[in-house]
Order: C-alpha cells, then structure tokens, then sequence
C-alpha cells in the first residue's frame, strides 16, 4: 500500500513537473544560486572577517566573544545578501502555487496536510549552543581562548547545562503531571 501511494506521489510530481517546466526549471535554477550564494557570502565574510580583524585567523585564538561576533555578522550578511531575495522568491512561489486551480491541486494530490514532527529536533543543538555561551560568559571567560578550556571545564560545563534544562524543563513537567494525575484520580474513584 505504501509503495503503491509512493508511486502515485512519484507520478503526480512527474505530471506537475511536465505541465509546468519553465517554473520548476526556473526555481529549482533559483535554489541552485541560492546555495552557490551563500556558500560564496561565507567565503567572502570569513575572509573579510580576518582581514578587518573581527576574528584572529588562528582558530586557537578565538574566544567565546569572536565566535558569538562572527556567527552574528555572518547571519546578517547573508540574510542581507542571500536571504532577502530568497524570500521574494518563496513569495513568488507562494503566489503562483495560490493561483493554482483547486481542482488541479487535487488531481495532483498536492494539497495535502504534512506531518510537522519529523523535523521537531532541529532546535537541541542551537539551544545547547546558546546555553553554553552563557555559561562561559556567567564564568567570565568570555574573551578567554577556546584553546585554553581543558576537558574538565567543557564536561563541567555540559553537566551543569543538562542541571540548567531539567530545572528548566523538569520542575514544570513534573508539577504538570502530579496536577494531571492528582487530577485524574478525583474523577474516577478506585473500585
């Protein structure tokens, strides 16, 4: 069954595709520039970003504050460059998938709802990342070389993080629960 709707997908994707070419071609044109620009921008910033002296160009010089000043530079520069035309594009994609008839939507069977909870992990590492910088600002070694952290301080530091997220995420769940079950055994007296 799920192969047989695989190739039905497969098959309505092949006919959208060949009614409409020159606006696939086009975007999928557009996805190939947007990836060679950004990857172009990085390495234009990064070696724009050593030369003006934002960051040394010893890595085992940098501190919390370079890397933090550097992500931060980067990110604008390519939503300068990069991404604001990439959002008028996904506009323009928005706006011509709007003026699809409805009817040829589901003849293609591409109107249909998505699952949203294979993609739900994706923000652990930036939030682990985020939580890390405080924790070396909180210990003042923000302009501290990366080089110098020893194992004991980052396995220190990961350990005291994971503390941080079950009493940020924990106490709440637990409390959370009691009041559910606490709840719960109200309702439906024991036999």
């Amino acid at each position: 069954m799920t192969e047989e709707a695989g190739v039905e997908s497969g098959s309505d994707w092949k006919r959208f595709t060949r009614k409409h070419w020159r606006i696939v071609t086009g975007f999928a044109v557009a996805g190939i520039l947007v990836f060679f620009g950004a990857v172009y921008v990085f390495l234009w910033f990064t070696a724009d970003a050593q030369t003006t002296g934002l960051v040394p160009s010893t890595l085992g010089l940098w501190s919390m504050a370079n890397v933090v000043s550097f992500v931060l530079h980067l990110i604008f520069w390519e939503l300068i460059i990069i991404g604001i035309p990439a959002v008028i594009g996904a506009i323009v994609g928005w706006q011509l998938w709007k003026r699809l008839p409805e009817a040829e939507k589901r003849e293609y069977h591409l109107s249909g709802k998505r699952s949203r909870s294979r993609n739900a992990g994706g923000a652990v590492s930036p939030l682990l990342f985020v939580a890390f910088t405080l924790k070396v600002y909180v210990d003042g070694n923000w302009n501290v070389a990366i080089s110098t952290y020893t194992l004991d301080y980052g396995v220190g530091s990961m350990i005291t993080i994971l503390v941080w997220i079950v009493a940020i995420f924990g106490i709440p769940a637990i409390i959370g629960i009691i009041w559910w079950l606490s709840r719960g055994m109200k309702k439906k007296p024991l036999a």
